[in-house]
């Protein structure tokens, strides 16, 4: 694998995606927290602090969840629908440089509009008078593009053996039952029957627990509810071996596939 191809097919990934118009997502997030800072005083009774804390950093969430399925499911799957995978692949470019450079752009691409958007909440929070943490908003942010780029290695193994409609459903399949697997464990425990027991233990080995990656609520109400560092540093590790994992999954199967 050399470096510089791979740095080539992310850097065009990304401005691809930039000319997509993607960073309009930052002036929807920015009006969205300005009309919900004006209207929360007079509906939320004296709790419009927490709820613009838990908006903003369920938004930026979510938005980066969007951009990470719908564009991640067409990275590899549009390259193959338009025929041009032929022109890259007859070139000296490895299926795995090509892979892992797609990966590599749109991560970029999420890893900037996850700061631009944690940039307008911070400056709309201080500018309102909120009380915040700083530390674990930045903390809360960074496994959030931990997150993205798993969910962008989700979507490119879907993308290069199936289509973009099914590929997306089954990404967004695998983030909600990720962000449900440990539910699924304790729901195999208060079971007595064995078979749906096996069935949630296999479930949660096999899905990407998402809850490691989320600290927004810890986020919200101060740095102290944070977990311990090694406790993180487990949670960043993991996170990025699923996504080295899931990465391996989508250069075996796109190298075996015939075009």
């Amino acid at each position: 694998m050399v470096l510089s191809r791979v740095g080539v097919i992310a850097r065009t990934v990304f401005l691809e995606v930039i000319r997509d118009r993607i960073l309009y997502l930052v002036a929807l997030f920015a009006l969205l927290l300005v009309i919900a800072r004006v209207l929360l005083p007079d509906i939320s009774a004296g709790a419009e602090n927490k709820i613009l804390m838990d908006l903003g950093l369920a938004s930026i969430h979510l938005l980066s969840v969007v951009v990470a399925v719908f564009v991640g499911t067409g990275l590899i799957n549009k390259e193959i629908e338009k025929r041009t995978v032929l022109v890259l692949i007859a070139k000296p470019v490895s299926r795995a440089e090509f892979i892992i450079g797609k990966h590599l752009g749109l991560t970029a691409v999420l890893a900037v509009l996850i700061a631009a958007l944690g940039a307008i909440f911070v400056l709309v929070l201080a500018a309102s008078g909120v009380p915040f943490s700083l530390g674990s908003l930045v903390l809360a942010l960074l496994f959030t593009t931990l997150e993205a780029a798993l969910l962008v290695a989700v979507a490119i193994v879907f993308g290069v053996f199936t289509s973009s409609l099914l590929a997306t459903m089954l990404t967004f399949a695998v983030y909600l039952m990720g962000h449900l697997s440990q539910d699924l464990v304790a729901f195999g425990k208060l079971s007595e029957t064995p078979a749906v027991q096996r069935l949630t233990n296999v479930l949660y080995l096999v899905l990407p627990d998402l809850e490691r990656l989320n600290l927004r609520n810890a986020a919200a109400y101060g740095i102290e509810l944070l977990p311990t560092p090694p406790e993180l540093f487990g949670h960043a590790l993991y996170g990025l071996l699923y996504t080295a994992l899931l990465l391996s999954v989508s250069i075996i199967i796109f190298s075996r596939r015939q075009f």
